[in-house]
């Protein structure tokens, strides 16, 4: 019960023990969005590209919520929607949003989050997007990318002008809608999704109780580079998200270790 893989590069691993560490790994972040009180109902999706030859990436089954999700119940899907391995449906919008990263097959987006928080959905809503006047805001300065909100994302063609959007960054404001992040791993993708969401939160707040002090330029990028670079180092290896992590996994674990089913 205690292995979290959170240190491990799961997909230099065998194929089989690489997707069922992603299982585990994936079924956890959706307990964590629980935990943290994320969810909107059962929608927004987690994912995670399978390692190998084909195009495949785990979603959670459409109609449970998330504190339902567990390691072996996400559903096995390709980049055409189609049900690979999986007992339940899956969320076509969903596939959508998510298949449209994946599909670019990149080391930094082997794993995508989206969410449709309160705090999330507000600054979306917002002319200026993100503003830098907090450290954890700042770690998106100068990354953050933005997509337009074009419907309920149930078009195919949408995929490539949201792919364009995103660009080289891993974080993304879904005017209108929501936020998305992405990793090369789940605890980066998560460690990123945390820091957007708890920004989004103190901007909602700081905008609510005056007028917003904004970071300059030199400071917000030197904050930006301290939170992406030495901020993230540990031991001898950087990582990014692996410790706070795994110590979010052992919560979990106290609470309902059910998700590793």
């Amino acid at each position: 019960m205690t292995e979290t893989y959170t240190d491990t590069d799961l997909y230099s691993l065998p194929t089989d023990e690489a997707e069922q560490g992603l299982r585990v790994q994936l079924a956890a972040a959706y307990r964590m969005v629980d935990y943290y009180g994320w969810t909107e109902q059962i929608y927004g999706h987690l994912t995670a590209r399978v390692p190998g030859p084909e195009a495949h990436f785990l979603i959670n089954p459409f109609g449970l919520n998330y504190d339902e999700v567990t390691a072996s119940n996400l559903v096995k899907i390709d980049c055409d929607g189609e049900i690979v391995e999986g007992e339940h449906p899956v969320n076509r919008a969903g596939f959508v949003i998510h298949s449209a990263v994946h599909m670019a097959n990149t080391d930094t987006h082997k794993c995508v989050m989206h969410t449709h928080t309160r705090a999330g959905m507000a600054v979306a809503a917002v002319k200026e997007g993100l503003q830098p006047i907090s450290m954890a805001s700042t770690g998106f300065y100068g990354q953050l990318s933005y997509h337009d909100y074009e419907g309920v994302s149930l078009d195919t063609d949408e995929r490539e002008r949201l792919l364009d959007d995103l660009g080289e960054n891993s974080a993304m404001i879904l005017r209108n809608h929501g936020l998305l992040t992405t990793g090369r791993t789940i605890p980066e993708a998560f460690q990123r999704l945390y820091r957007l969401e708890r920004s989004c939160q103190v901007q909602v707040d700081a905008a609510a109780a005056g007028e917003l002090n904004l970071l300059t330029d030199n400071v917000a990028r030197a904050s930006a580079d301290g939170l992406n670079t030495g901020a993230t180092m540990h031991a001898d290896k950087p990582t990014f998200g692996g410790l706070e992590f795994a110590a979010m996994m052992r919560k979990m674990d106290k609470i309902d270790p059910s998700y590793r089913d």
